[in-house]
């Protein structure tokens, strides 16, 4: 992995959930040239039922060497700031939800060096009934820069029981990690 200083960009990439009793695990791939899954980049684990939010990824599946991680800065806000840090705690950016916009369609603020972003549900009406329906909707998030509109990722929720996750990267300002951080953290914080 290079230092932690250095930007990582994936332009695409897998998040599949793996459910277990304790915790809620995530394993990141990079996407292969022809849109398979690749290499594992990273395992995250989050504990269920945790008073102050915070998820932690790992380079392997041993989990012996923690590479990011996001953490809420308070215990139960429902507008809680979730900083993204690398493995020596170093920042690298910030999520927030938008709550009061959030109501109707889930928002969020996505925040990293050159990187202003807010991101939307893409479709209002599924986001109004996945808050009164619990099946495993299909849901895509669309994340643009705040000054210029262009697009900066987007996650797309793939319809199955188990959650699985494409992501695609297209501002090569945004590092891997954050973007990863915050896909995670949108089935995480969602599934609430």
């Amino acid at each position: 992995m290079p230092p932690s200083g250095t930007l990582q960009h994936l332009g695409q990439f897998f998040i599949k959930q793996r459910i277990t009793m304790m915790v809620n695990r995530y394993e990141v791939r990079e996407a292969n040239p022809d849109g398979s899954e690749g290499r594992l980049v990273a395992i995250a684990q989050q504990k269920r039922m945790a008073m102050k939010e915070q998820v932690t990824f790992y380079a392997d599946e041993a989990r012996t060497q923690a590479v990011f991680s996001f953490k809420a800065r308070q215990a139960l806000d429902l507008a809680a700031v979730y900083d993204v840090t690398d493995g020596a705690g170093q920042p690298l950016g910030w999520f927030q939800k938008d709550f009061g916009a959030s109501l109707l369609r889930s928002s969020f603020h996505l925040v990293g060096p050159g990187v202003e972003a807010y991101g939307q549900e893409r479709n209002q009406v599924v986001g109004i009934i996945r808050r009164f329906v619990d099946l495993p909707f299909s849901f895509h998030f669309d994340f643009t820069d705040k000054k210029s509109g262009a697009t900066v990722m987007s996650s797309e929720r793939q319809f199955t029981l188990r959650d699985r996750y494409t992501v695609k990267v297209a501002d090569p300002r945004l590092d891997f990690r954050l973007a990863a951080a915050m896909a995670v953290g949108l089935d995480a914080l969602l599934a609430r």
